[in-house]
């Protein structure tokens, strides 16, 4: 059983992680569960890459271990790509996401169609105990939404509805969201990487 950390206090991520990846040979383990929780990492890379790297190497210079660790979010086209690199602290981090996804359905008042593209995106960063990194990206192509709908998912899924799907991905199953997400493409493809490096078999 292979053991890899993955550097988030996230627990929706954790529970996705394990769902996608489920019945590989690995052992994901959170932060809060190697006591890690309490590390601070400076968040301060300009792409959903950069970040992705930042984390994945904090943690993994200080225990000599493999880490994952994803940066994720939101760009609206009409917003300038808005919340972006910035999704997780838009507003402030301890906001509710009830008010973020209201607040970003009213500054598109009036705004119809293509013209509410959006997309989720995730960078997921491996970052290896001889000091390479290696990042994937998975997106999520869609639009926002006129109101929440949903109870399933986390954050801004009420909002991000997807047309060819007729729904929000709150309102999705979590197989079916696991399966189109773009934390599903981007593990999926990362898992690939894994067994391309040896690192599973």
């Amino acid at each position: 059983m292979k053991k890899i950390i993955v550097a988030t206090g996230n627990e929706g991520k954790m529970k996705e992680i394990r769902d996608i990846l489920q019945g590989e040979d690995i052992q994901f383990t959170s932060l809060r569960e190697e006591q890690l929780q309490d590390v601070e990492i400076i968040e301060d890379g300009t792409t959903f890459e950069e970040n992705a790297i930042i984390k994945a190497r904090a943690i993994s210079d200080l225990t000599g271990q493999m880490v994952l660790a994803d940066d994720s979010g939101l760009e609206v086209d009409y917003l300038d790509k808005a919340p972006g690199i910035y999704s997780a602290r838009y507003m402030g981090e301890d906001t509710p996401y009830t008010i973020k996804n209201n607040h970003i359905i009213e500054q598109l008042q009036g705004v119809e169609g293509d013209a509410r593209s959006a997309r989720f995106v995730c960078v997921i960063a491996c970052a290896f105990p001889d000091g390479r990194n290696i990042t994937v990206r998975g997106v999520i192509e869609g639009q926002i939404g006129t109101e929440e709908k949903g109870e399933n998912g986390f954050g801004y899924d009420p909002i991000f509805y997807v047309p060819e799907l007729g729904c929000t991905t709150a309102e999705l199953p979590p197989e079916e969201k696991n399966r189109v997400s773009h934390r599903g493409k981007a593990l999926k493809a990362m898992y690939e990487v894994l067994k391309q490096e040896k690192v599973l078999v």
